[in-house]
């Protein structure tokens, strides 16, 4: 088999606990971002746009919505009988195989899909981040520096440096220094979790390390394991855009910046377009009594209220007198008569009956999950319904069918107080 100069293999299965109901039903590669996309849109569309038609998507948490969102890969150009897009999920064998365990114990666990490509090199990518990267550019310099290993780096704000890999380079950007979350870190140049490998050495790293680690990590084992084996480590830094958006707070600001008017991420360049799964909605219908203010609405949207400074996804109804403020409201919810929604998320298929308020009150932390919920963004989950004339204070949940019955009654009607959380367990619990 005719060798190939690299094939990629994407990290989708991580669960994305810190962006709390968000990720209840669904991988933080399968949350929607900037309207109509997906977070693993930008990975793939970069794959793509970089020459790369052989991709492997590593699930494992949730996996239905990603899977049917990737489907054989049509929006990427991905649907190929040579190459193309693959779907990798955990799997036993007779002696072997099991949940992955770590990021290298997945590539571990998928050596044979490896094998039937026969690459030269593996680009490993993490399916959860914002960024556009072109890998060819990364691929040369790999291969200009004859290098064993190249890892995207980033520099960051030393005060956040301890929540990276952080690494110590030569003045040819040769790795003499890996250590992951470090303490005290003594550098701010992180790994963005982008790995070039020669394939030999790649295969011949995981096998020696799966006999150690059953949870076999590139940042705590394979990186530093190579380094004491003095092979050729470079770090291939990187200056554009780039988020993870973990928290509520970082997924709300970093949608909230692609509505400037010169956006420091642009979705509408044509030269590096970002592909998504596409259902053929229909036109977006404005009503005469519709006000759009500073807002991404995406296809198929059908508006009677006013619209300020948010996105709004395909499909989302809002009626008339409904106002909607710096809020993401992803696909297919709808928005009653008179409702007023200010700094909140609110996830698919929701509906928020009329006259209902969100995002009021003080600024208190939520009572069950503070470090999740404390940036005065109130968080309704995926199909969750709140009933007419609620009131729902600041960093507040709500997850599930709710009732009148659910809510708190006072002198001023029905409410759910800042910092609260209504969660209606479904059959398979939350």
């Amino acid at each position: 088999m005719r060798k190939k100069e690299m094939i990629a293999l994407l990290l989708a299965g991580g669960q994305g606990s810190r962006l709390g109901v968000l990720t209840e039903q669904k991988a933080k590669p399968a949350v929607s971002f900037g309207g109509k996309y997906k977070i693993i849109d930008f990975p793939m569309s970069n794959c793509i746009n970089s020459g790369i038609d052989t991709v492997g998507v590593l699930t494992q948490y949730e996996p239905l919505s990603l899977n049917r969102h990737i489907g054989i890969g049509i929006p990427w150009d991905l649907d190929r009988r040579s190459g193309g897009v693959t779907i990798l999920a955990p799997h036993l064998r007779a002696e072997t195989g099991a949940f992955y365990s770590g990021t290298a114990n997945a590539i571990f666990q998928n050596m044979q899909y490896l094998e039937s490509n026969n690459p030269e090199n593996v680009l490993i990518l993490s399916g959860d981040h914002i960024y556009k990267m072109d890998y060819a550019k990364m691929l040369a310099f790999h291969k200009r520096n004859n290098a064993d290993v190249t890892i995207a780096v980033l520099e960051v704000p030393m005060e956040e440096a301890c929540r990276f890999g952080i690494m110590n380079t030569d003045v040819n950007d040769k790795i003499y220094e890996f250590v992951e979350k470090p303490e005290q870190p003594v550098s701010n140049l992180a790994s963005m979790g982008i790995y070039i490998f020669n394939y030999s050495l790649l295969k011949e790293a995981l096998n020696d390390d799966n006999k150690i680690h059953p949870d076999s990590d590139f940042g705590k084992h394979i990186i530093p394991m190579l380094l004491e084996r003095e092979k050729r480590l470079f770090a291939y830094r990187f200056k554009y855009y780039w988020k993870d958006v973990g928290t509520i707070e970082s997924y709300w600001q970093a949608n909230m910046e692609l509505i400037k008017t010169l956006p420091d991420f642009n979705l509408y360049e044509d030269f590096w377009r970002i592909y998504t799964s596409d259902d053929h909605q229909p036109p977006t219908y404005m009503g005469e009594s519709s006000d759009i203010r500073t807002s991404i609405v995406s296809e198929g949207c059908e508006i009677y209220g006013s619209v300020v400074h948010s996105i709004l996804g395909t499909e989302v109804f809002v009626d008339e007198g409904a106002v909607i403020k710096d809020s993401i409201i992803m696909d297919k919810c709808h928005i009653g008569k008179g409702a007023v929604i200010d700094r909140a998320i609110i996830d698919s298929e929701a509906v928020i009956g009329e006259n209902v308020t969100i995002g009021f009150g003080e600024n208190i932390a939520n009572e069950l999950k503070p470090h999740i919920y404390d940036s005065g963004i109130s968080v309704v989950g995926h199909l969750s319904v709140i009933p007419d004339n609620v009131t729902v204070g600041k960093n507040c949940v709500v997850y599930g069918d709710t009732k009148h019955s659910d809510y708190r009654l006072t002198e001023n009607g029905l409410e759910l107080p800042s910092g609260g959380s209504v969660i209606i367990e479904s059959e398979g619990g939350i």
